[in-house]
């Protein structure tokens, strides 16, 4: 009789410890999930967008640390302008880019500073 009432408990508490894993496992992909997947997904996205807003113009930066001026798009290659040498022309894959600057939000920037600097002075 005691026998029998050992297996039983004992495959109760298999079965508990059982379920107990399984729920540490949903809590490992949920970590995984939240941590590593949802942030890259969200990077890529910006990412993305970006190069969609890239035109021709646009000063950029890109991931060898030079910046330069976008002279000609196509579907995956860019021409850079780099320097105030107009002879330094550089084709280079979209992803090689890794910021954005538009003239205007520069323009616009700049007259923010130029405006908070007057203030300081007076």
């Amino acid at each position: 009789m005691n026998a029998l009432l050992l297996t039983s408990s004992a495959a109760g508490s298999t079965a508990g410890s059982t379920g107990l894993m399984i729920i540490y496992i949903v809590i490992l992909v949920a970590f995984f999930y939240f941590f590593f997947i949802r942030p890259q997904r969200k990077e890529q996205k910006q990412k993305t967008d970006m190069l969609s807003r890239l035109a021709v113009g646009d000063s950029v930066l890109t991931s060898s640390g030079f910046y330069g001026i976008v002279i000609d798009i196509t579907d995956d290659t860019v021409i850079v302008e780099f320097g105030n040498n107009k002879n330094c022309r550089i084709p280079m894959q979209k992803s090689a880019i890794v910021q954005l600057e538009k003239p205007e939000d520069a323009a616009a920037e700049e007259a923010d500073n130029s405006g908070a600097s007057d203030q300081k002075t007076k």
